[in-house]
């Protein structure tokens, strides 16, 4: 049993998996399969981190010690798995980046706080690693409730699925209006095409879920009605920083950890390309190659904002993933309820 909450446990992942893939593939080879050809990081107790690695002979689950270790505080988690990557690269004679060995102060510290945000903002280095950093330590605790890590773990059910796409239209109805409203800013150009665009596949997917009545049957749960309403307010202000701040957060989890989900989920249940059309980016091409683009691009807006900007704007990436949160926490006191 973790302390960990889900949502924590989620950014974790999430983070490992969008933007050390490669580092979860080091630790996998360093720590039990040599031959690994892919490492997926699943989770996070106090005692261990937790993958699951395919090799030539199928899948495994990997579980790895904390090199300091028991642990019981979030940032503590960042400072082990860091510990793990340094050893798998000691381990492998592979040299380790510099971006591991001086960790940024908003994974140790709590991003959350005035003084954090104040060196985050620094305008010497890229924006898109300060808001990748400052992200680490904003999941507030979820009340125990364990919704994504369910599905996350395979333990959710085909209803919790469900559920979760539900809330993604609703999500996402907002986020693509608010997209189109500022679309015609040359600083928004960077970041949307068309081939991200959701709501084609959300419909799809909750078509083959639910039935044609889909729309009839799907409720938004407080927190994801606030989140949309915060979206829409954002885009009513024409504050293309803010925009971007919620277009991040949602659509490179999209498309990181969610393709994890996408595959844990297509697995357990059965489901055709229908079920999980929302997770597919292919129209995208290299999806690494993407997501690094579309870092760029956070890079030249940041440049283009001051320092009162970027701290804005990173307060918003905060509150996108403090709604998040929310909705996780709803979701999971919803089945709670109806059990």
């Amino acid at each position: 049993m973790t302390i960990f909450s889900d949502d924590v446990i989620s950014g974790v992942t999430g983070h490992m998996n969008g933007d050390h893939a490669a580092d979860n593939l080091l630790i996998a080879r360093a720590f039990g399969y040599p031959g690994a050809t892919a490492s997926t990081m699943v989770g996070v107790t106090e005692a261990a981190g937790l993958w699951r690695v395919t090799d030539a002979d199928g899948e495994h689950e990997l579980s790895v010690a904390w090199p300091g270790g028991p642990i019981s505080e979030r940032p503590e988690i960042r400072r082990e798995v860091v510990a793990l990557y340094t050893a798998a690269c000691a381990k492998l004679g592979v040299p380790a980046r510099g971006e591991h060995e001086e960790p940024g102060a908003s994974h140790a510290d709590g991003a959350g706080e005035a003084s954090d945000a104040a060196e985050t903002t620094a305008p010497d280095r890229p924006f898109s690693v300060v808001i990748r950093e400052s992200s680490w330590s904003d999941h507030s605790d979820s009340e125990g409730a364990t919704f994504m890590e369910d599905i996350m773990r395979g333990k959710g059910s085909l209803q919790d699925y469900v559920d979760l796409v539900a809330q993604h239209y609703f999500m996402y109805e907002a986020l693509e209006a608010a997209a189109d409203r500022v679309a015609g800013d040359p600083r928004f150009a960077g970041f949307h095409t068309p081939s991200l665009v959701r709501l084609p596949a959300l419909e799809a997917d909750l078509a083959h879920l639910i039935g044609a009545d889909w729309r009839d049957r799907i409720v938004a749960v407080p927190a994801t009605l606030e989140y949309a309403a915060r979206m829409r307010e954002v885009a009513a202000e024409g504050w293309v920083a803010g925009v971007v701040a919620h277009h991040y957060t949602r659509y490179l989890g999209d498309l990181s950890g969610g393709q994890y989900i996408a595959k844990r989920v297509a697995k357990q249940h059965d489901l055709p390309s229908a079920g999980i059309a929302f997770y597919d980016f292919s129209e995208l091409g290299d999806l690494t190659e993407f997501k690094n683009e579309y870092r760029a691009a956070l890079d030249v807006l940041g440049a283009q904002l001051d320092e009162g900007e970027r701290a804005r704007m990173l307060d918003e990436v905060r509150t996108a993933y403090a709604f998040n949160t929310a909705v996780f926490r709803d979701l999971g006191r919803a089945k709670l309820a109806a059990a």
